[in-house]
């Protein structure tokens, strides 16, 4: 069926003298003249039979054709110019982009991206390790991975580690003139805070201690950190005893730089998800990455299952 469309300049035109009500300001957004400007709109109006401007004073207003007329052609323009970007963000060349936290990507992603590489060395990663929601919309963001409750509408989901928290703290402080040896020993211990879990209702010392039957410690003492990462550098430099995430503090608990001293372990309604748009779901480079990931979750998984078993 064909379209019978006014001239796309005259469209131009209209819209950016209605937006900006000058058609000085349009001449100069498009680098045209006024006159270049002037000419086309009274062409749209001529082929439309329409007035669309009223001039007062040297000042324009919209006729209610005009003011019917402009949120269409804005629309139909914003459409073009995302689906001109989404062009060329669906080319599948250059490197993926990806958002991760940055405790996850400082203790469990980075640490495993020599293996992606030799997997598939023709696709180049670019981390962006930020808190921030992504927005897929503007950015050339690709995927993302985030920690929360898994409701991510408009984007395809995939849960890729579930979480649970459990004290850790450097091997020294098992021994001394006041070892850790049971809960109620946190007493004379600092305790540190991750305030990313306290923001998001992960599981903190005021819950864990109620759920080790612990009476008597303060729970809100101690000193708190923005990021999962720092509480548990922290903890390693026997700063104090933190509650470790399972997959932030894994690699620690196997080298020895951190020992779980006691359980329990609480499960974290909160987990791992990857998100990215169903747009860009089938890209190779999108979807390798992707089944990367669940294969790393699931081997990790494996290895270190008995962590958190006390």
């Amino acid at each position: 069926m064909s379209r019978k469309l006014p001239p796309l300049k005259a469209l131009r035109a209209f819209e950016a003298a209605a937006r900006h009500l000058s058609f000085t300001k349009a001449a100069n957004e498009l680098h045209v003249t006024q006159a270049a400007i002037s000419h086309q709109v009274k062409s749209l109006e001529e082929h439309l039979g329409l007035t669309l401007f009223r001039r007062l004073n040297r000042r324009l207003v919209l006729t209610a054709a005009g003011q019917i007329y402009l949120p269409v052609l804005r629309d139909a323009f914003d459409q073009i110019a995302s689906g001109t970007k989404q062009l060329y963000k669906d080319d599948d060349t250059g490197p993926l982009q990806i958002s991760v936290l940055p405790s996850l990507a400082a203790k469990w992603l980075l640490p495993r991206m020599s293996r992606f590489r030799d997997k598939h060395p023709d696709i180049d990663v670019m981390i962006s390790a930020n808190n921030k929601l992504v927005d897929f919309s503007d950015d050339s963001v690709e995927m993302g991975i985030r920690y929360g409750a898994g409701n991510y509408p408009g984007l395809q989901v995939d849960l890729l580690l579930s979480d649970e928290v459990f004290p850790v703290c450097s091997p020294s402080l098992m021994k001394g003139p006041k070892p850790l040896k049971t809960p109620d020993d946190l007493l004379h211990h600092t305790l540190l805070h991750d305030e990313v879990s306290r923001e998001d209702e992960s599981p903190d010392w005021r819950s864990w201690l109620q759920a080790a039957g612990v009476t008597g410690v303060d729970w809100n003492r101690g000193p708190g950190f923005s990021d999962s990462s720092m509480v548990i550098e922290a903890a390693a430099a026997v700063q104090g005893v933190a509650l470790g995430h399972r997959w932030l503090a894994a690699a620690d608990l196997e080298s020895g730089r951190l020992v779980k001293p006691f359980g329990p372990s609480i499960a974290s309604k909160h987990a791992y998800y990857i998100v990215c748009p169903p747009a860009v779901a089938e890209r190779r480079r999108v979807r390798l990455f992707r089944e990367w990931l669940l294969e790393e979750a699931e081997r990790t998984g494996a290895e270190t299952a008995a962590l958190s078993s006390c």
